[in-house]
């Protein structure tokens, strides 16, 4: 089997519109949550998110095209050219370039203002743009096009573990020789009122606090919910001597990847976290590498009460007394819970605290919890000699995906 290493990341969150900005945010502990400004949602139960500000896409495209694109659409477009650097697509074969890419709800703005069309302007007024617009696909095929690459492409789709699934799937591409590069990840465009009003009736969100940064708590006693949030994050993953004959930059190789489901529940975790224990075992197992080599553990941590607990069992569980030397964070304490793209921008973070010997903290951390236990990192970043790095996603459904990162020697 092909190694599968990381040469790019990309991004954009609530944080900063880059990843490379995002990462410095998250170190300085800097929050993204904030009131929502790209509606009125002054009459929900809860009026914030963890939004993408200023965001221009005609940085991207002539601004004619990319007013025609969802928002999920061009977080994509983005992440990914910030991932392939300056160079771009130069230098690559081109039917050797992949992509995968999923999200949870795809373009879910476009599909509402078309269905506003319908019923005040007529059927005869949509626009020949909707259905490739809204497809949760639509994001792989554009960037296909606009990058001129004819590797292997689809779309992942598997709520909150989306990113991770994805990410999964693009190195199983490489490791079988379908690919030498492939463009991997999870895009969101999903702060939009019908989406806070379903979560708003779920009562799974975080209680509004001031100011808005203080909401999310993983891991913390006083946690009462998740915060919604947007943005893409992407990877470039390559075959390691395809990397190698490059000259990449060498971020992290990918050593392995799980994924289970814990038939229990659309939206509640399993109590006993057996599902999430297994995709971790798989994780190492598939890859070879003993419990005693991980260092950190980027949590899915979403500051649930249900869920927060069943992870850290979880994590118990599976490393033993080895969970209480490990170091945890939750960095959606800064982003919030970016769903089908959280597991990609949390997979990117895994890559950057290897490369850079640095772990992102668990803001908000101020009450411990005696059921969650662990090393947060509360609060401060920590400089870690980094081997190895897990990160953790699941989505509603049960969907568990967990991805292993480790140092290149």
């Amino acid at each position: 089997m092909r190694r599968v290493v990381v040469t790019g990341i990309g991004g954009v969150t609530p944080v900063a519109n880059t990843m490379a900005e995002t990462w410095h945010g998250l170190l300085e502990g800097r929050s993204g949550v904030d009131y929502i400004k790209s509606f009125d949602a002054s009459d929900f139960p809860v009026s914030i998110a963890g939004e993408v500000e200023d965001f221009d896409p005609s940085d991207l495209l002539p601004l004619k095209e990319a007013k025609r694109l969802d928002r999920f659409i061009l977080f994509a477009l983005a992440a990914a050219r910030e991932a392939l650097g300056e160079q771009g697509i130069d230098g690559y074969a081109r039917d050797r370039v992949g992509v995968v890419i999923g999200s949870c709800v795809g373009g879910i703005h476009e599909m509402f203002h078309q269905a506003d069309v319908v019923r005040e302007r007529g059927h005869e007024r949509v626009s020949p743009w909707f259905l490739p617009n809204m497809l949760v696909d639509s994001a792989t095929g554009y960037l296909a096009i606009t990058l001129g690459v004819t590797g292997p492409n689809y779309a992942v789709v598997s709520a909150c573990a989306t990113g991770s699934h994805a990410i999964a799937d693009a190195a199983n591409v490489i490791r079988r020789g379908d690919a030498d590069a492939m463009l991997a990840g999870g895009t969101e465009g999903c702060v939009h009122p019908v989406i806070l009003a379903g979560f708003c009736a779920m009562r799974g969100l975080a209680a509004e606090t001031e100011p808005p940064a203080l909401a999310c708590r993983p891991f913390d006693a006083t946690r009462d919910g998740f915060v919604m949030a947007e943005g893409a994050g992407v990877l470039l993953l390559e075959d390691y001597e395809y990397a190698k004959a490059r000259g990449s930059t060498i971020y992290a190789e990918m050593l392995g990847a799980g994924s289970s489901n814990d038939a229990y529940h659309m939206a509640a975790p399993e109590p006993d976290a057996n599902g999430v224990a297994m995709m971790m075992r798989l994780a190492m197992e598939s890859s070879g590498v003993a419990r005693e080599r991980v260092n950190y553990i980027n949590a899915h941590g979403t500051s649930t009460p249900l869920g927060d607990a069943a992870e850290t069992k979880a994590i118990r569980d599976v490393f033993g007394t080895h969970a209480y030397d490990l170091a945890v964070s939750s960095t959606k304490s800064m982003t919030g819970h970016l769903f089908g793209a959280a597991g990609a921008v949390e997979a990117a973070v895994c890559a950057l605290a290897i490369h850079h010997r640095v772990l992102p903290p668990t803001i908000n951390y101020q009450n411990p919890d005696p059921e969650c236990d662990l090393d947060y990192v509360p609060n401060i970043a920590r400089s870690v000699e980094v081997d190895v790095a897990l990160s953790n996603a699941m989505g509603l459904g049960g969907h568990n995906g967990c991805l292993l990162f480790g140092r290149v020697g």
